[in-house]
């Protein structure tokens, strides 16, 4: 948290590196100054775009500034992000489409374009990159930042250059990024929330175990509402409670759990930045209008879907070695299925015919209102899909599969279509549209 009093003190607006205690820039006059103790010594960033998705739309369409705007699917689907006016009238990430609709019924609901939130996303962590080869990402919106050792580089602390870094983002963007510095990831991470959006909030040594005390249990990674449940039952509500504890009776109770319950209820992170761009998983779904039990109706939904993870997996050059089937039942409970494969693929074929196979034990009545399918354990293509010895017609499918890739290329998606294996069977509906 800024030390209000600090004499170290930062314009966010001019870079101007005040020694005045005043509320004002002694500089440029901007109210936007933080400050801290330790505002030249840390070095640990979390770095997080503020209501992602609808920031870009709302860039896109000016009309749309001042509007509720959420991003997410029909109203059986959920929320992907909410700007902040929406937010203020309860609309939440996640929160079912006609929950979200009912607290705000003014909204205007924009369906997700991935294409163009993956490319603003990497212009955002080309910028980071420029800062330090130290980035972690998170998710498209959001990563960790290592910056210790830059400052010659820089001419200039962490602090400094991640004001800077924000001020960059939504003069050359267009769109507004919130900044948490402290010593280690998890603190980092808390402080980039504390002060959306365009926020910039320091968590000190000196602080932290205070600061910690009046924190909800929930604040540390890896207690969702269960969890807190279980901490709740047994008398445990803020992290203050937890200081007090010993590591022993806390791995007592909780096991491996207990242990992190302890560690960062003491502001003790030791894990390092990890630069990696590799993804963990690929994956594509949809949520239907009407919940849907058939099996002849879910296949052609399993195969555009599995076609278009295979279309990710090539475009980027790699493969899974495990197939993911998801289902969401009508009661909202998630069913996930893994079958791992004897090599890694890419081929929409043997993603479908596995995920086909997982979704037949799965058919017996249930209505679903939501299916996915994905792959896992990642690694690149130089050794997937080896000619299969058992299954002569293997090398044949993805010869034609190539071939249709081609085709689609050169003409666009929809150049071929077919039924939902290579073999002659019939869709018994049309496709319906894919939301990411």
């Amino acid at each position: 948290m800024a030390v209000n009093d600090s004499p170290h003190g930062l314009c966010r607006d001019c870079l101007s590196r005040a020694a005045s205690v005043g509320r004002r820039c002694d500089a440029c006059g901007s109210p936007r100054i933080v400050r801290h103790e330790e505002l030249e010594d840390l070095a640990i960033a979390h770095i997080d775009c503020d209501a992602f998705y609808a920031a870009v739309e709302k860039r896109d369409n000016p009309e749309l500034r001042d509007k509720p705007v959420i991003i997410g699917g029909g109203k059986r689907g959920v929320v992907s992000t909410a700007c902040y006016i929406a937010r203020i009238h309860g609309v939440r990430s996640a929160m079912p489409m006609f929950k979200a609709l009912a607290a705000c019924p003014q909204a205007i609901v924009i369906k997700p374009d991935m294409e163009k939130y993956v490319r603003v996303g990497r212009q955002v962590r080309e910028m980071m990159l420029a800062l330090t080869p130290m980035v972690e990402p998170l998710s498209i919106d959001e990563a960790f930042l290592d910056l210790a050792g830059t400052e010659r580089l820089h001419g200039a602390p962490a602090a400094v250059v991640l004001a800077r870094f924000a001020r960059e983002v939504e003069q050359e963007i267009g769109i507004t990024v919130s900044v948490g510095l402290s010593y280690c990831k998890f603190l980092a991470k808390v402080a980039s929330d504390l002060n959306k959006p365009r926020g910039f909030s320091i968590i000190g040594r000196a602080e932290a175990l205070t600061f910690l005390a009046e924190q909800p249990v929930t604040t540390i990674w890896g207690v969702g509402k269960a969890f807190a449940a279980t901490l709740a039952a047994d008398g445990i509500r803020t992290i203050g409670q937890l200081q007090h504890m010993e590591r022993g009776d806390l791995m007592r109770r909780y096991g491996i759990m207990g242990d992190r319950l302890y560690r960062l209820s003491r502001g003790e992170d030791a894990r390092a930045v990890q630069p990696r761009g590799e993804a963990k998983s690929v994956s594509s779904e949809t949520t239907f209008d009407k919940d849907i039990a058939s099996f002849e109706e879910l296949v052609p939904v399993l195969r555009a879907l599995s076609e278009r993870v295979s279309a990710r997996l090539k475009k980027s050059d790699i493969a899974g070695r495990t197939v993911v089937l998801k289902l969401k039942t009508s009661d909202f409970r998630i069913r996930t299925r893994n079958r791992q494969l004897s090599d890694p693929t890419r081929l929409a074929d043997r993603i479908f015919s596995t995920g086909l196979e997982m979704l037949k034990r799965e058919v017996d009545g249930t209505s679903f209102r939501l299916i996915g399918i994905g792959v896992s354990d990642l690694t690149d293509a130089t050794k997937a899909d080896p000619p299969d010895l058992v299954d002569h017609l293997s090398h044949k499918r993805a010869l034609a599969e190539g071939a249709i890739d081609a085709l689609r290329a050169k003409f666009g998606n929809q150049a071929v279509e077919m039924g939902y294996t290579f073999q002659r069977v019939r869709r018994s509906r049309p496709e319906p549209e894919i939301e990411e």
